[in-house]
């Protein structure tokens, strides 16, 4: 495994900040060259330290404005049926976010959608539609207070 020094480090924090800099712009934050600041970026992305560049949408100016945190519940759990799960899962568009949890539920999903009646439609005619949930309890957002990717390097 490849050891980051202080350098990869600071690349990473900076890129975090604002993934849309230019090489020169980068080199100059960190204090280096251009060169090896696009060898060391282009690593960390070869080595998967970097998994992709995204530009962070506002989900309420595009009409997306209620989110919803899922906790399902499924009947039982094996491979098989967490595999089939997670398949389904992942080619519903409204659920952004899927994660495996321990404790009463088994996944958490995050979703975006246009409002409580487009949220009813989705629980009756997609997650309901899936024979292996048992049970999910809603979560309303009411206001963002912190939303950060940001990793604590």
């Amino acid at each position: 495994m490849y050891k980051l020094d202080e350098t990869d480090l600071q690349i990473l924090r900076t890129l975090q900040k604002n993934a849309k800099l230019t090489t020169k712009e980068l080199a100059d934050a960190v204090n280096l060259t251009p060169t090896p600041v696009f060898e060391r970026q282009k690593r960390l992305e070869r080595l998967g330290y970097i998994r992709k560049y995204v530009a962070l949408l506002d989900a309420e100016k595009l009409g997306l404005g209620l989110q919803v945190y899922c906790k399902v519940k499924l009947k039982q759990i094996n491979h098989e049926i967490a595999d089939a799960f997670t398949h389904r899962v992942m080619r519903i568009p409204e659920v952004t976010e899927c994660y495996n949890t321990s404790g009463s539920y088994d996944y958490l999903l995050k979703v975006r959608i246009v409002d409580m009646k487009q949220y009813q439609e989705f629980v009756l005619h997609k997650l309901g539609e899936i024979e292996m949930v048992a049970s999910l309890e809603s979560t309303f957002v009411m206001s963002e207070v912190k939303q950060s990717y940001a990793v604590n390097i």
